[in-house]
């Protein structure tokens, strides 16, 4: 599990973490596979969260093998969190990532408690655990065995194509539990892409991922997430995209716009500055009210896409066939036509995000 890279100091190779204050630390590690990202390998009390009461999502646990995402993804909403450890919201997130290097071995140990209530488990709702870095750290083979042997169903959301060598490990596991597996892929344009989410695998990449997952006899549902006003909402870019997802087996698809939480818009309104200067005036107009766009947008996208889903055959109503995995679809289709709650990490509103 562990790497043969050495520790880091802040000026280099030595002996010392990085972190010497992060709670659980064992080892700062970088290696050049992963050139300017430094690994800090923690031990985990703990690998079920609780999500907030207060929240509307269909679930009340998650588990987060890793802490920073090298998708790089210069909208991701998760961004603020990182400074909960000290580290800032922009550069260190994509760069400076917490490894759980224990966390499968800690969820069987919670999974086993008497109390434990089977109750369903999302996975991807904060970072990816699908990274590049899953590749090395091979950790959530051991999370879907240890909660498919518990009898816990699980989702999962990602943009990583690493999910790709787990999928006989979910087709087992959706023999005995309810699996939901969700791909996010918010744009086609690779030229576009590469400059939003320079750490992610390409749209060619996922649309196969979804292939893959379906080929396997699972459904995929797709989160077209987040729409970029003026950017990436065209209906054309939009139908585009959605005639790719079906061909590629998609069994449902939310589309959902951008929303831009403290740490987030900092990052990403710097990123458009510097990208397409000319909209940044609109983005302020369209983002005046805080994080969510203005209620005017998105009821004009809702009104742009749902004859588009219905077109492809993606609409809730359109007849897709579900496997026997029983997770009903993920997600359910559709888009947002209202502000998510903001007091909620992964943002989408309840419609929006059926795990299970």
């Amino acid at each position: 599990m562990r790497w043969s890279g050495q520790q880091v100091l802040t000026d280099g190779v030595g002996e010392a973490a990085a972190l010497p204050g992060l709670r659980g630390l064992l080892r700062s590690v970088r290696t050049p596979e992963f050139a300017g990202t430094v690994f800090h390998e923690v031990e985990a009390k703990s690998a079920l969260n609780r999500v907030p009461g207060s929240s509307p999502m269909p679930f009340r646990w998650t588990v987060n093998p890793y802490r920073g995402c090298s998708h790089a993804c210069v909208y991701c909403f998760a961004r603020n969190t990182h400074t909960y450890l000290d580290l800032d919201a922009g550069a260190d997130f994509d760069s400076q990532i917490v490894v759980k290097v224990n966390v499968g071995r800690v969820l069987a140990r919670e999974l086993a408690r008497p109390r434990w209530a089977r109750e369903p488990v999302a996975m991807g709702t904060n970072t990816d655990p699908y990274q590049r870095a899953e590749g090395r750290y091979r950790l959530m083979p051991e999370v879907i065995r240890a909660l498919a042997a518990s009898g816990t169903p699980f989702s999962i959301l990602t943009k990583g194509t690493v999910l790709g060598r787990d999928l006989p490990d979910l087709a087992a596991a959706a023999r005995e539990v309810p699996v939901g597996l969700g791909v996010s892929l918010a744009l086609a344009d690779r030229a576009l892409q590469s400059r939003l989410e320079p750490g992610t695998p390409s749209p060619p990449a996922r649309l196969d991922l979804v292939k893959r997952i379906t080929d396997a006899g699972l459904d995929c549902g797709v989160m077209v997430a987040p729409v970029l006003p003026l950017l990436t909402d065209s209906a054309e870019a939009l139908d585009a995209l959605l005639e790719r997802l079906r061909a590629a087996g998609a069994s449902g698809v939310s589309v959902l716009a951008l929303h831009l939480r403290p740490g987030t818009r900092e990052w990403f309104m710097g990123w458009l500055a510097r990208e397409y200067p000319a909209l940044v005036p609109a983005y302020e107009r369209l983002y005046r009210r805080g994080a969510y766009v203005d209620p005017d947008y998105r009821r004009a996208l809702a009104e742009r896409v749902r004859p588009l889903l219905r077109r492809h055959g993606l609409d809730r109503t359109s007849g897709v066939q579900r496997t026997s995995t029983g997770t009903g679809g993920f997600p359910a289709s559709g888009v947002a036509d209202q502000a998510p709650p903001a007091e909620h990490l992964a943002a989408p509103v309840v419609e929006q995000l059926t795990l299970l």
